[in-house]
């Protein structure tokens, strides 16, 4: 089967000036190595695209695929990570992971907090922070601290710093003023949840998804404290000890929380649901990763499955299959034919 591979590389986006942390979600030259050479070796034809104006150009000079393996997330915007799947869409061309309505409820960590809130899932308690004035027209007098403050559409822990934890009026003013200005979009300040942090691992779309493992995030001493943090992630093989969950209870609270989230956010195919514990041990959804991160060692999905047992080589299969399924039967990933050519 021909598939082609979309995707964000970090190091163009750097050799264009970008930094650092604007570049901290996209995927490095080794992930899109390793996606490319695991492709091959489970019997397909792989096929780099790239970004979503390598995308344009490719449909413009009349290339097709018969499944497209999609990863990028997209560069502009709270419904970056949609454009490029509703590019894929309009051509009738199938592809892996969610779908644009998922993609963008998702990345906006708020309307997803809606959504499940909605749906009877425990999350914290939470406000959005649109502007300096909100602080002074959203905020209660009795307003309990501590409080977490990070950037309403963020990835990779952007915007997540030692300083998101705070504990006073004038820190959350000082916090949300510097987040608002930084990243220019708004704020989501919610309940701190102190206790144990974890993030659950899924694969397969409705009612055919499963929870494949439960791993628990530790910091280790010399890491940032308390919270997962853009430079802890960053920097996880010194910093973070991560450690597959066997509690039967634990593993079932969590599973059968994330699962309920995966499902009525619409994720398809793989990703991985983020959760913390309060101090009593009650869990809560934080957010989810439709499109979670695909390093062979640095991303939590693998790095999950190479400790329960499941290969590289097994997730991207799995991932392959279920999109695969959704599309019913083989003939239907032919139907792009039809679609019309962009006019040079």
């Amino acid at each position: 089967m021909k598939i082609g591979l979309t995707y964000d590389l970090r190091s163009e986006y750097a050799e264009m000036g970008f930094t650092e942390e604007e570049t901290a979600e996209f995927d490095s030259d080794e992930t899109i190595s390793a996606l490319e050479q695991t492709l091959r070796d489970l019997g397909h034809n792989a096929v780099r695209i790239g970004n979503i104006y390598e995308l344009l150009r490719c449909l413009s000079a009349g290339e097709r695929w018969d499944l497209v393996f999609n990863i990028s997330e997209g560069l502009h915007g709270r419904n970056r990570e949609a454009q490029l799947p509703a590019l894929l869409e309009a051509y009738n061309i199938p592809y892996t992971f969610s779908d644009p309505l998922t993609l963008s409820l998702s990345l906006d960590k708020a309307m997803a907090k809606r959504v499940v809130r909605d749906a009877g899932i425990s999350t914290p308690d939470f406000l959005v922070v649109n502007s300096a004035d909100d602080l002074t027209n959203m905020l209660k007098p009795d307003i309990e601290f501590p409080l977490f403050v990070k950037p309403v559409s963020e990835g990779t822990s952007k915007g997540v710093s030692p300083e998101s934890i705070v504990d006073n009026m004038d820190k959350l003013k000082k916090q949300c003023s510097k987040l608002l200005l930084k990243y220019n979009q708004p704020v989501l300040v919610e309940k701190y949840i102190p206790g144990r942090e974890f993030t659950v691992g899924i694969l397969g779309t409705g009612d055919a998804a499963r929870v494949i493992g439960v791993m628990e995030v530790k910091l280790l001493k010399n890491a940032d404290p308390n919270v997962y943090s853009f430079m802890n992630k960053e920097l996880s093989e010194e910093r973070v000890k991560y450690t597959a969950i066997k509690d039967k209870n634990l593993l079932k609270e969590a599973s059968d929380l994330a699962l309920n989230a995966f499902r009525v956010i619409g994720c398809r195919d793989a990703g991985r649901a983020d959760l913390k514990a309060d101090k009593d041990g009650k869990l809560y959804f934080i957010e989810m990763n439709p499109l979670a991160g695909l390093h062979p060692t640095h991303s939590d999905l693998p790095i999950l499955c190479s400790k329960i047992g499941i290969t590289y080589k097994e997730l991207i299969s799995e991932i392959i299959n279920s999109a695969l399924k959704r599309e019913k039967n083989a003939a239907d990933v032919r139907l792009y034919s039809k679609a019309p050519t962009l006019a040079n």
